[in-house]
C-alpha cells in the first residue's frame, strides 16, 4: 500500500476546507460530491488512496456543472446545446428573449464555464478543475504516477471543451502570477499542444498497465469504476477527437497525433460497452430538469428536419412528440426568432434521460475514424466501413440494432423542410441552402467534400445531447447545415451568415486579471467577440 507524506497532505487537507467556504457556481455540490473528504483521520491518510482520489469525484461533475441544475443551463445548454441545432428555447427566457439565442451574448451566462474551470481563480484556490488538478499534481509525484495520467486525461478533457468555446485559456501558465500580477493565457494553438503532450503522458503511463487487475481509482471513478483499460482507451479517443479538430488548420500535427491514437495497444472506444459517461446519481439528470421542470427547453428545428427527412427511428429516443400536434407529431424550434412569450412550450420536450452525462461514444469515436480514414491517415482502415460502424454503434446504443442495414442503404431520403406552426415567417423551404441534401447510404464515387458532410451529418446525430461538441464539429466543417437566425441581437458583431463562433472572454477575468486578457485578445487574431473565429475554426 502506498503511504502519503503526512504532514504535506494535511497543510493541503487545510488548504480545501478552506477552499469549501468560499466555493460558489459549479462547486456547491459539496455534500453528495464531497462528503467532506479532508475530514479525516490519520489512518486514513496513510490508506485507500482517498486524500488524492476523492477531488477526482468532483473534476468529473465538473465536466458540466450538473449541481445545482442551472449552472449547466447557462455553461452549455444556452450555450453550444441551442447554437449546434440540438435544441431550443420555447420562451424569451432571460433580458426578454434579447440573450445568447439571438446571439446578444449574457455576461453573466457566459463566464459560467470560466467559473467551472478556475472558480475565482486568481483570487483564491477552490476545487473548481483546475486548482484540484494542479493539487492532485503536486501529490502524485512518481509514487502515484497513475493517479496523475488519470487526472491529465480529465484536465484534458474539460479544457478542450473550455478552449473549444473562449480559443486562449489559462493553461501551461496557470498558477504563474507576473510581476504585474496578471496571469497570461495560451494561444489555441499552444494549448492544443499542450494537451497532446499531457494526454502523450498519461497514456505512456496507462499503456503497460491496461491489462492489470488493480482499480486504485475505484471508489472515486465515476464513469469506469477504476479500469485502466478503460481509461486508456478514452485517453487514445480523445487524442484521435482533438487531432481531427486540428485537421484542417494543422495537418501535418493532426495526423502525428491521429496515427499515435490509432496505433496505440490500448485500443479505442469501439463498442456500446465502451462509453464514457458520468454518473450522477442520484442526482437527476439535468437535461430533465430543464425540459420537464423549468420547461425552458425543446427539440431544436435542425433536428426535427433532418431526423423527421431520414425517417431516423431515434428520434423516439431522444424526444417526445409535441403536445401541439395529435398523431405522434415531432415538432422543433428555430433559434434565434421572435419570442413574445413561451408560445412553443407545447413542442417536442426532449425524452427521459438517465442520470449519467454522455462524455464521447463508441459511435462518435467510428466517425471520428473516417475522417482519419478519409484523410488518409495510417491504421484508420476505410471511410465506408468505419461511417457504416459508427451508424451501426449509434443504433445499438439506444437498442436499435436490427434497423441499421435498412437505415444504411436508403439513398433517397434528405433533410425535410421545416414548418413553424406558430409563425411563418421562421419557415425553411425545400430550397433553401441550408437546407441539407446530403443522403445517408455511403457513396463511394462521391468527391470528398460531399463524403465529409455525410460522415459528419450522422456523427452529430450520434453525438446527441452533446451540443458543445457538435456545435463545434459544425464551426469546423460548416455540417450538418443548421439554419440561421431570424433575429440577431448583436450589433453587428456576429454576421447572421457567419453563425456564432465562439464566446467573448469573461467579465470576471478583466476585472481580475485585467493585463492577462488584454494580451489574450491579441492572440484571437479578431475583437473579443462572438464573431472571431477559432484558431481551428479555418474558413
Amino acid at each position: 500500500m502506498r503511504t502519503f507524506k503526512l504532514q504535506y497532505i494535511r497543510n493541503l487537507a487545510i488548504a480545501g476546507i478552506s477552499a469549501v467556504v468560499a466555493l460558489a457556481g459549479c462547486t456547491k455540490d459539496f455534500e453528495r460530491i464531497n462528503t467532506n473528504p479532508y475530514g479525516v483521520s490519520e489512518d486514513d491518510l496513510k490508506t485507500d488512496f482517498r486524500l488524492i482520489g476523492e477531488p477526482f469525484k468532483q473534476i468529473q461533475n465538473s465536466i458540466y456543472g450538473n449541481s445545482p441544475g442551472w449552472v449547466m443551463q447557462v455553461q452549455q445548454n444556452l450555450e453550444g446545446d441551442i447554437w449546434s441545432g440540438y435544441m431550443g428555447v420555447p420562451g424569451p427566457f432571460g433580458n426578454g428573449g434579447n440573450n445568447n439565442s439571438t446571439y446578444n451574448l449574457i455576461d453573466g451566462w457566459t463566464v459560467v464555464m470560466w467559473g467551472c474551470a478556475y472558480g475565482n481563480y486568481p483570487d483564491a484556490p477552490n476545487l473548481s478543475v483546475m486548482p484540484v488538478a494542479r493539487r492532485i499534481e503536486q501529490l502524485a509525484g512518481e509514487e502515484f504516477k497513475d493517479f496523475k495520467a488519470w487526472m491529465q486525461i480529465l484536465k484534458v478533457l474539460v479544457m478542450q471543451r473550455v478552449s473549444d468555446v473562449y480559443g486562449p485559456i489559462i493553461y501551461t501558465k496557470y498558477g504563474v502570477i507576473n510581476p504585474d500580477k496578471s496571469i497570461d493565457y495560451d494561444s489555441q494553438k499552444d494549448a492544443y499542444y499542450a494537451f497532446f503532450k499531457d494526454l502523450n503522458d498519461a497514456i505512456t503511463v496507462l499503456t503497460p498497465l491496461r491489462n492489470s487487475a488493480l482499480k486504485p481509482f475505484e471508489k472515486f471513478d465515476l464513469t469506469y469504476d477504476g479500469s485502466y483499460g478503460a481509461w486508456l482507451k478514452f485517453a487514445n479517443s480523445l487524442r484521435l477527437r482533438l487531432a481531427i479538430r486540428i485537421a484542417k488548420v494543422d495537418p501535418v500535427k493532426a495526423k502525428a497525433e491521429g496515427e499515435a491514437a490509432l496505433s496505440n495497444p490500448g485500443g479505442l472506444l469501439s463498442t456500446v460497452a465502451d462509453i464514457a459517461a458520468v454518473n450522477i446519481a442520484p442526482t437527476p439528470n439535468p437535461y430533465n430538469t430543464y425540459t420537464s421542470g423549468y420547461n425552458d427547453i425543446r427539440m431544436g428545428a435542425p433536428m426535427e428536419s433532418i431526423l423527421t427527412g431520414y425517417n431516423d427511428p431515434r428520434i423516439a429516443k431522444y424526444f417526445d412528440t409535441a403536445t401541439a400536434m395529435p398523431g405522434g407529431i415531432y415538432k422543433g424550434i428555430r433559434t434565434g426568432i421572435a419570442l413574445p412569450d413561451k408560445i412553443y412550450a407545447d413542442y417536442s420536450k426532449l425524452a427521459p434521460m438517465p442520470s449519467k452525462m454522455q462524455l464521447m461514444t463508441a459511435a462518435e469515436v467510428w466517425f471520428l475514424k473516417a475522417e482519419a480514414a478519409l484523410r488518409g491517415w495510417a491504421e484508420a482502415g476505410t471511410a465506408k466501413d468505419n461511417y457504416e460502424a459508427g451508424v451501426r454503434a449509434s443504433f445499438a446504443q439506444y437498442e436499435l440494432a436490427s434497423r441499421a442495414d435498412a437505415y444504411l442503404a436508403n439513398n433517397t431520403a434528405k433533410a425535410a423542410p421545416y414548418v413553424d406552426t406558430k409563425n411563418p415567417v421562421n419557415n425553411v423551404n425545400a430550397s433553401d441552402p441550408t437546407i441539407s441534401t446530403v443522403t445517408i447510404r455511403w457513396e463511394e464515387g462521391d468527391a470528398f467534400e460531399r463524403k465529409l458532410e455525410r460522415i459528419i451529418t450522422q456523427k452529430w446525430i450520434s453525438v446527441f445531447p452533446d451540443g458543445q461538441e457538435a456545435w463545434s464539429e459544425f464551426r469546423r466543417t460548416g455540417y450538418p447545415k443548421l439554419f440561421k437566425v431570424v433575429v440577431n441581437n448583436s450589433g453587428g458583431k456576429i454576421p447572421t451568415d457567419l453563425y456564432i463562433r465562439r464566446v467573448n472572454f469573461a467579465n470576471t477575468e478583466y476585472a481580475s486579471n485585467p493585463l492577462g486578457v488584454q494580451r489574450a485578445v491579441t492572440l484571437l487574431g479578431g475583437p473579443d467577440n462572438g464573431g472571431t473565429r477559432l484558431w481551428w475554426d479555418k474558413p
